[in-house]
């Protein structure tokens, strides 16, 4: 069974607390496996010693493979770089803040070898998770599931195990805004979950404060979904029949009535409110537009600084 591979990809970035407890972990748990397997790292410009921790894992066992970036470019991108440069005949994508147990991958095993194409990890609990993140995770996915014309598991991330073919198809989508969740279920491959309750991070911060929370529940609406620019033609049509209905109420009430309607507030109200509604509108199509300018500049989505990839 050796000629078989598995492919574990690790975005990291500043983790170096938990880099070595991850590879132990990882070691334990791959010793037990049928097949021959790799570790890749991808060092997403870390500013910390994570870089030359995985080298030094590298100079004892030459199965840690690694990818360094010449600067930050986002945990997708890390992701999508690791995918690129797998051999394996699956690939596991697993966090390096140990969240997600690496234990959980014998199990993923076993349903590739059952025929699954894809197996992702439902978080049935999270812990150590604010209520605050906790909900708006909740609504996001809920939301995505509604407004996308395929089926994105709820409650997953990116820890999976994907079988070659579907790497090789994600290594063939070119889009630079990258939803790694929601591409592997636009695939559209056999696919399977299993449950698991997230533990607390092992140590250092989250790298997914709101900001860049918010900028990844937009890359995966506006990635899979033109709901958006649907709800802004919707918003044009019914402020539109609202409007022709207020102007013919009042050319019928100057015309035909003595009543005449005073103040400038309601004017005022009225111009600031459809001119809110305008400029989200077009928020919305600049959201868009921005995508499209971004893909077709065609600039390399990462630029790495050195690899050690050979076994």
């Amino acid at each position: 069974m050796k000629d078989k591979k598995l492919s574990v990809v690790i975005p990291i970035f500043n983790e170096e607390p938990n880099i070595e407890l991850l590879y132990q972990r990882l070691r334990q748990v791959l010793e037990n496996i049928a097949y021959s397997w790799d570790l890749i790292f991808v060092n997403d410009g870390s500013r910390d010693n994570s870089g030359n921790i995985v080298k030094q894992l590298r100079e004892k066992d030459k199965r840690v493979k690694y990818i360094e970036f010449a600067r930050n470019f986002g945990h997708q991108i890390a992701v999508t770089a690791g995918v690129n440069h797998a051999s394996g005949d699956m690939v596991v994508i697993i966090d390096a803040d140990l969240q997600d147990p690496p234990e959980l991958i014998l199990d993923m095993v076993q349903k590739w070898e059952e025929g699954y194409e894809v197996v992702y990890a439902k978080r049935k609990k999270r812990k150590g998770e604010t209520w605050f993140k906790l909900w708006t995770a909740r609504v996001f996915y809920r939301l995505l599931r509604k407004i996308t014309s395929f089926d994105i598991p709820l409650d997953t991330g990116d820890f999976r195990l994907m079988d070659k073919k579907v790497a090789d198809n994600l290594r063939n989508m070119p889009e630079r805004s990258r939803f790694i969740r929601g591409m592997v279920a636009w695939s559209g491959f056999r696919t399977i979950g299993i449950e698991y309750e997230r533990d607390e991070r092992h140590a250092g911060e989250t790298k997914y404060p709101f900001k860049k929370m918010l900028r990844f529940a937009i890359d995966g609406i506006t990635s899979f979904s033109y709901f958006p620019l649907q709800l802004a033609s919707y918003l044009g049509i019914f402020f539109s029949v609202i409007s022709f209905i207020a102007i013919t109420v009042v050319l019928y009430l100057h015309f035909f009535t003595n009543k005449t309607i005073h103040g400038w507030t309601s004017t005022i109200l009225a111009v600031l409110f459809i001119g809110g509604i305008q400029l989200f509108t077009l928020g919305i199509i600049g959201e868009y537009l921005a995508r499209i300018g971004t893909d077709v500049k065609q600039r390399p989505i990462y630029v790495i600084r050195e690899k050690e990839l050979d076994d």
